[in-house]
């Protein structure tokens, strides 16, 4: 089973596979990639593929890399498989940034399936907990939002690498150094500079605004042994 998902810009992001395997009733299912836009698709058709009698399901999330609040949404549709199925449902072996996701939000990280505190613990402190988690779910989301930038940002960046080197015979550092040096003094967000300096090296291709190609002459000037002016 695959999914796969789209940045803001249309770059493929990985795909979630599920592999599975049964040990007699209880179902093994592993998954690698990415837990976004598109990857409850495939675990429900990985759990409708199950095969009947099962009455235990687990999922290894060792192989998945990343996940946004859709992994949220996973983790809904794995509990109401379990309620609707009347089978054990357990996740485990969350790691890197996914495990951060989860206690961020307040979740059993060894598995946030797992069954919570008594009913009356609970309802003493549902309403704190909550405030909580709305408030490290808001910054959770901004924090994704800004690796999903950064990442849909990274290629025009290093197409700007490329340039700059081929232009000042620089190493992949120092051109870096002159497009962060250039976005700092001019106020500029760096992805726009590369934008500029991307585009400037096409047939015909508009030279970057005068108060960019001063700064960014300064830069390599200070960076760079030989820089062309």
């Amino acid at each position: 089973m695959t999914s796969a998902g789209l940045g803001a810009h249309g770059l493929l992001l990985n795909a979630l596979t599920i592999d599975g395997r049964t040990d007699g009733r209880r179902a093994l299912l592993t998954a690698h990639g990415e837990l976004v836009h598109g990857a409850t698709n495939t675990l429900a058709e990985a759990l409708a593929g199950l095969p009947s009698g099962i009455t235990e399901v687990e999922l290894d999330l060792a192989g998945v890399t990343f996940m946004d609040t859709t992994g949220l949404a996973l983790l809904d549709l794995l509990t109401e498989y379990g309620d609707r199925q009347g089978v054990r449902v357990t996740t485990g072996r969350w790691r890197g940034q996914p495990r951060r996701v989860l206690e961020l939000i307040g979740l059993d990280t060894t598995d946030p399936l797992r069954t919570g505190p008594p009913a009356d613990s609970r309802e003493r402190t549902a309403s704190a907990v909550a405030r909580e988690r709305a408030e490290q779910l808001a910054v959770l989301r901004m924090e994704i939002a800004q690796l999903r930038h950064a990442l849909d940002s990274r290629p025009v960046i290093d197409q700007a690498r490329g340039v700059l080197m081929a232009a000042h015979g620089c190493t992949p550092e120092q051109a870096w150094e002159i497009l962060r040096e250039t976005s700092q003094r001019t106020n500029t967000k760096l992805r726009h500079i590369a934008d500029a300096v991307t585009a400037s090296a096409a047939p015909d291709g508009p030279p970057p605004p005068e108060p960019l190609r001063a700064a960014l002459r300064a830069a390599a000037a200070r960076h760079v042994s030989r820089a062309p002016v």
